[in-house]
This record gives C-alpha cells, sequence and structure tokens, in this order.
C-alpha cells in the first residue's frame, strides 16, 4: 500500500505546452482565416477544405493508423449526408426538431451506423481482400442511390434549405460565413476527437495491428474488433463530414456514394501524408486546390492532379507532411542552411521543366478539343499558335533543358541530402551512447 502512494508521488507529467500552442494556433487560424480571405469565393473554398479535412482525417483512421486501404469510405460520408439532409428536410416541414448546429450530428450517427453494419463484413478480413470487399460496397451502395429514388433523390439528388426555424443570436446559417465558422467548430472538434483516439488503447492496438497482426493475436487481441471498432469511429467522423457537407451545398447527390469520392479521398490523403496525423488536412487543401481553383484554368487539371499524385509516391512516399518534417529536422540541427543552395537550384530546374511540360500538356489540349475555336490560345498572358512550330520547340527545349538540369542538380542535392543526415544520425547516436 505504501509503496503505491510513494509510485503515485513521485510521478512527475510535465505539461506539454508545445502541443497546446499548436491545438490554440490552430484553432486561431480557423477564426482568423475567413477575416484574411473574407470574398464569397474565398469563404466556399475554406468551407469545402473544411469538410474534406474532416473526411480525410476520418479516412487516416483506417489507412495510417490501421494499414486498411478501404477504397469505399464515401459510403459513409455519403449516406451520413443524405440522412442529414432528409432531417433538414423534415425540420423545415416541422416534423422534427433538429437545429442546423446539431445536423452534422445526424450525419454522424448514420455514418456511425453504415459503418457498424457494413464494418462487421469488411473487417473480417484485412489487406487486399478488404480493399476489395469496400470497392464492392461502395458500388453496391452507388447502384441502389439510383433503384430508391424516393431517398436518394435519383440522378438529380435530394436538395433543401439550410435557412429554417428561428433565429438564435441572429444567426441564421443564411450567410456563408455562418456556415464556415459552423464547419470550423465541428472541424476543431472532431480533430480533437480523432487525436484523442490515437492516444486511447485501441488506437495503440490497431497500430499495432497495421504493423504486426500476427504478434497482436499472440498477446490475446482480436485484431478483427480493433479493426471493426476503428473503423465504426471512423464511419462516424465521415459521417460529419458529410452533415457538413450538406449544409454547405444544400444538395446530395448519387456522386456523394460513388467511387470517384472514394477515389478522391484516397488521393488526398496520400498526397498530404498517410503516416503523419495532419498529413490528410494537408492533402486536403492541395487537393481542393487543384480540383477547385486549378479547374477554373485548365481543362487539364485532372491530368495534372494524377501527375502531381504520382511524383509524390515516387519521390516523397510519405506525402507533403513527410517533406515538412525531414526539413524541420534538418532546421533542428542547424543544417538547413547547407542543403537549402542545392534545394534551390533543384526547385529551379524542375520550374522550368514544368512550364515546358505545361505548355506542351496546354497546346495538345487545345489542338484536340478546342481546334474548331482556331489555333490560336492564351498561354501565360501570350498569344500563342499552336499551328506554328516555335511554340513547340520552345516549350521542348525548355522540357529538355530543364529535365537534363534537374538531373544535374538533383544529384548534387541527393549528395549533400545524404552527408547531411549522416551527420544527424551520428549526432543522434553520440548523444544516445
Amino acid at each position: 500500500m505504501n509503496t503505491l502512494t510513494m509510485n503515485k508521488t513521485i510521478t512527475y507529467k510535465p505539461l506539454n505546452l508545445a502541443r497546446w500552442l499548436i491545438w490554440c494556433t490552430f484553432a486561431i487560424a480557423l477564426i482568423v482565416a475567413p477575416l484574411i480571405f473574407s470574398k464569397g469565393a474565398s469563404l466556399s473554398l475554406l468551407s469545402q477544405i473544411g469538410t474534406v479535412m474532416i473526411f480525410g482525417l476520418s479516412y487516416n483512421m483506417l489507412l495510417g493508423q490501421g494499414g486498411m486501404l478501404s477504397f469505399g469510405h464515401a459510403v459513409y460520408s455519403g449516406l451520413g449526408a443524405f440522412f442529414a439532409i432528409h432531417a433538414m428536410n423534415l425540420a423545415t416541414k416541422g416534423a422534427i426538431w433538429m437545429p442546423v448546429s446539431m445536423i452534422p450530428l445526424v450525419g454522424g450517427v448514420a455514418g456511425m451506423f453504415f459503418g457498424m453494419l457494413f464494418g462487421y463484413v469488411t473487417t473480417k478480413k484485412s489487406g487486399t481482400t478488404f480493399s476489395m470487399i469496400t470497392l464492392g460496397i461502395v458500388e453496391l451502395v452507388f447502384a441502389c442511390s439510383l433503384m430508391f429514388p424516393e431517398f436518394f433523390g435519383g440522378e438529380g439528388g435530394i436538395s433543401t434549405n439550410r435557412v429554417y426555424g428561428d433565429k438564435f443570436l441572429g444567426i441564421s446559417y443564411g450567410p456563408q460565413i455562418q456556415v464556415y465558422y459552423l464547419i470550423a467548430f465541428w472541424l476543431f472538434v472532431s480533430t480533437v476527437g480523432m487525436y484523442a483516439f490515437t492516444q486511447t488503447p485501441l488506437g495503440r492496438i490497431i497500430n499495432a495491428v497495421r504493423d504486426n497482426p500476427e504478434r497482436v493475436e499472440f498477446i490475446g487481441y482480436d485484431t478483427q474488433w480493433a479493426r471493426y471498432l476503428t473503423l465504426i469511429l471512423s464511419g462516424f467522423f465521415a459521417g460529419i463530414s458529410g452533415g457538413l457537407s450538406a449544409i454547405n451545398f444544400e444538395i446530395v447527390t448519387a456522386e456523394n456514394v460513388s467511387a470517384i469520392r472514394s477515389g478522391a479521398v484516397l488521393l488526398f490523403t496520400f498526397i498530404g501524408g498517410v503516416g503523419f496525423f495532419f498529413g490528410p488536412m494537408i492533402g486536403a487543401v492541395v487537393g481542393i486546390f487543384l480540383t477547385v481553383m486549378l479547374s477554373d484554368f485548365t481543362k487539364a487539371w485532372q491530368l495534372y492532379l494524377g501527375v502531381f499524385f504520382i511524383v509524390i509516391v515516387m519521390f516523397a512516399p510519405g506525402g507533403i507532411a513527410s517533406i515538412i518534417m525531414l526539413n524541420l529536422r534538418l532546421v533542428k540541427f542547424d543544417k538547413f542552411k547547407r542543403i537549402w543552395p542545392a534545394l534551390c537550384a533543384v526547385c529551379a530546374a524542375a520550374l522550368v521543366a514544368l512550364i515546358g511540360v505545361v505548355m506542351v500538356i496546354e497546346m495538345l489540349y487545345h489542338l484536340t478539343l478546342e481546334s474548331v475555336h482556331g489555333t490560336t490560345m492564351k498561354l501565360f498572358g501570350f498569344t500563342v499558335d499552336t499551328a506554328t512550330t516555335l511554340p513547340w520547340a520552345i516549350a521542348v527545349a525548355l522540357l529538355i533543358a530543364g529535365g537534363f538540369a534537374s538531373w544535374r542538380t538533383g544529384r548534387t542535392y541527393q549528395q549533400v541530402w545524404g552527408e547531411v543526415n549522416t551527420e544527424i544520425e551520428e549526432t543522434i547516436r553520440r548523444a544516445a551512447a
């Protein structure tokens, strides 16, 4: 008894100030962002980023923490969105009482319910079998969305009006900024909830299931139950994302439960970095930028998105988050000053090659899709005639020169990078000795 008392007395857990600082900075950033980007289009973009961040984080509970590559995560988000929009319509008619602020919970509960339903089947297997079953389920739900138009609204989907009921403290959710702050609130709460999950025993076990399921079973844990419970929680947060999406767009269609949307969240999460908790949040920013903003400038945005994804997978498998963390490591050990000249040289060479690639792609797209409107087009502020040889020669010259320069500078960068990281490893080894 005395020993236990002594152990409790001498246990000391210092306050993690860095963690509190990060969370406070995150909250302040969410509050300040619409004050800086106050235009209507910017608020709409921020709202979309917020919903996709929750969606991506919920997906990373499966992929990043549990090693479950799901091709059907949009099922939970989409069905949550459908239930949320029906709840809004019923509330508008006065059939039920449900304020708009609580609508995301309806989506969350629906996502959790279907997580319990489908997850019981999908999590019985792992690896490739799990992935194939999720792919089958998303196709099944998408087919059902067209078979039951009373609930899913057919090809036109279900629409609603988010402005209903009495105002609360002047909030009607008519202005976009009020919707943004609602999304920001749920984003913060959901992020805290999903981060807290990583610190729980279940969060630790699912990491172990990802890394070595045989050993987890050997010490007495049921790996299927660990995967099942994680998927249920993931479905809950995905449903919240769907509910917020229903409020933001005021319409839900069959696309919300399609494999395309499941593939998009997979793409964004990989780009951001599956190995880091905040990786999907970076992926959501980049993904929405590429799909929403880039599509306003070029019809080839899907091609750019695909190429960007391939580049990330080939040269930075850990995603953008891994690039940030590796460079922060250099800054921490005061080594970044040795690498930045080589890094700038590689980036400059890659930029030249990128300009050449963009010129070739845009001119090809114009010739194949817009040739009926003539052979001239606007490119980087210049008028270019795609029927002449000069622009093609410039594009190919930039591509070759940039590619060759990237190859040369890349070798120097790799050499400096290797030397610097070897020194850091040696420093860490000596400190540990």
